[in-house]
């Protein structure tokens, strides 16, 4: 567990106990993102289970211990570098807590994890309409690729 620069907001590595605080955020990203979350809490919880995890979260909590923001992501492997990297799939935040610093603890939470797990890059992508999310990104360090993310359904 680690707090920081945002009044009273704690950020804590996140397991299957956390899911009934998670999946609220989730899909309100996923609304937020234009579309619709389709985990359940089981299957979210099978992916957060130890020792094999599939996802790796963190959530932050206000001061009275409600849910604001959450982050997830995932080992992936690059062929181009030969590399594994950590991929941030998510980073989120209520409504309220944006502006206040909770966005910089999770990401450096995520950060932190990569570097002690010997990772050199995080990688993650944002919609092109989110201009809040960029200048956030960008302001850390980040830079943009120019490449689009596609999709299939199967």
């Amino acid at each position: 567990m680690r707090s920081g620069s945002a009044s009273g907001v704690l950020v804590l590595v996140a397991g299957p106990e956390h899911v009934p605080a998670l999946l609220p955020l989730i899909e309100t990203h996923a609304l937020f993102e234009r579309t619709t979350a389709t985990c359940t809490e089981e299957t979210l919880k099978a992916a957060l289970a130890e020792p094999s995890a599939d996802l790796l979260a963190w959530l932050a909590l206000d001061e009275r211990g409600g849910p604001i923001g959450y982050a997830t992501a995932t080992r992936e492997f690059s062929t181009w570098s030969g590399k594994p990297f950590l991929h941030l799939d998510c980073l989120y935040l209520t409504e309220t807590a944006r502006g206040a610093g909770v966005g910089s603890l999770l990401f450096d939470a995520v950060k932190l994890f990569a570097t002690r797990q010997g990772l050199d890059e995080l990688q993650w992508q944002t919609p092109d309409w989110n201009v809040a999310a960029e200048r956030f990104y960008l302001k850390h360090g980040a830079s943009v690729t120019a490449k689009r993310r596609f999709r299939l359904d199967l």
